[in-house]
């Protein structure tokens, strides 16, 4: 009796043991296939182009032009003499993995190769006065904004009804005053804020009427943030920053000093910084910051993004203004900008050095010469008429 008791643990035991090798085997089946190594993961595809392009990417005009363009961080990281981030539009990192100068000193990651920006994410606000509907809109109307009508939003003080039937609801009547004042000034960026917030457009993008926009080159430049981050870009027309008077006490002030990109080359800001101005900006309350420190409308917006928000500006050498000397762009890079102006009044001639098949007596600004390198199909071009109308 003792004898099989002991045969059966035996066998028990054998069992057990042929148990476990069985388990010892099958457990690394059961836990399914080995992950792959990060190196073997699929590179992501290449997304396609962006405006008016047909697929890949813009191409850089002219050869070799992107690698002389102003460098100063949007591509490399780096920093002017001052210590301010800038950000000159690296052509040549659009599409790649890089990570570009974020205002704060973070590394931004380049969105284009998986997420592209498309042209309807873009609010374009133009602001303009009524004298000047035919001396100088009809010409943005004619070229750059013939490419952009989704995109463009037209801020004005007066109604005109031929403008109402060629822009329809992108025309907006401010009922601000028509005068060049401060309160002016600032009362029709208070509406071209709300406008924008109301849109729910990912990008804000101010122009005055005398700009010209390079449609390729602004999504470029943008696709390389994403529009929650916190970014401000746009090119200051001062050398230093500039100094408010911030009214913090009924017996005194306290002054603050900011960066500002000036409106007469055009900036632009994402939505998610666009959100955060709300408390000083939305329904009015521009207007009321605005006569807190006593400055005009792109002051103001530097004001609230730089000193409020602290929040700093990316600097850029692609946004121009008639106030720098716009002969001196070189020829060759002049269709990698993102914005173009011209001379007023006081100097005509303050225009870019750009050839092509219209004469200075017919193309004063240069904006149907730089629109016809940039858009030869159109039919003016072909026709060789810069008179034509859109």
């Amino acid at each position: 009796m003792h004898a099989a008791s002991v045969g059966v643990n035996k066998l028990c035991f054998l069992l057990s043991l042929a148990l476990c090798g069985l388990l010892l085997i099958l457990i690394p089946a059961l836990r399914g296939p080995r992950p792959r190594p990060l190196g073997d993961l699929p590179r992501p595809r290449p997304h396609a182009g962006p405006w008016g392009t047909g697929g890949g990417p813009v191409p850089v005009r002219g050869p070799g032009s992107a690698g002389r363009l102003q460098r100063g961080g949007v591509g490399t990281g780096e920093r002017s003499s001052d210590g301010r981030v800038t950000a000159s539009g690296d052509h040549e990192a659009w599409g790649r993995g890089d990570t570009h100068a974020h205002p704060g000193g973070e590394g931004v990651g380049l969105r284009g190769s998986r997420d592209p920006l498309d042209p309807k994410d873009l609010f374009i606000a133009v602001k303009t006065t009524k004298k000047y509907h035919r001396s100088r809109l009809e010409l943005l109307l004619q070229t750059w904004v013939s490419q952009a009508k989704e995109q463009t939003f037209i801020f004005t003080d007066g109604e005109d009804k031929e403008l109402r039937r060629r822009a329809g609801v992108h025309l907006v009547n401010t009922n601000c005053s028509a005068a060049h004042t401060r309160q002016a000034l600032c009362c029709k960026m208070s509406v071209e804020y709300d406008k924008f917030i109301e849109s729910q457009r990912k990008w804000f993008c101010h122009v005055d009427d005398d700009n010209y926009v390079v449609l390729p080159s602004l999504l470029r430049l943008l696709s390389s943030y994403h529009p929650s981050q916190d970014v401000y870009l746009g090119r200051p027309s001062l050398d230093h920053p500039i100094e408010a008077a911030e009214r913090v006490k009924s017996d005194g002030s306290v002054s603050v000093k900011f960066w500002f990109a000036t409106g007469g080359a055009g900036f632009c800001i994402s939505r998610g910084l666009a959100l955060k101005m709300s408390p000083w900006a939305s329904l009015g309350n521009f207007i009321s910051t605005a006569e807190k420190i006593r400055l005009p409308d792109d002051c103001t917006v530097g004001y609230i993004i730089e000193a409020l928000l602290e929040v700093r500006l990316a600097h850029t050498f692609l946004f121009h203004s008639h106030l720098e000397n716009l002969q001196k762009l070189p020829p060759d890079t002049v269709l990698d900008q993102v914005t173009l102006s011209y001379g007023g009044f006081e100097n005509r001639r303050n225009v870019v050095s750009l050839r092509g098949s219209f004469s200075l007596a017919q193309d004063p600004s240069r904006f149907k010469t730089i629109h016809c390198l940039l858009y030869p199909d159109t039919d003016w071009c072909l026709t060789g008429n810069p008179g034509g109308t859109a």
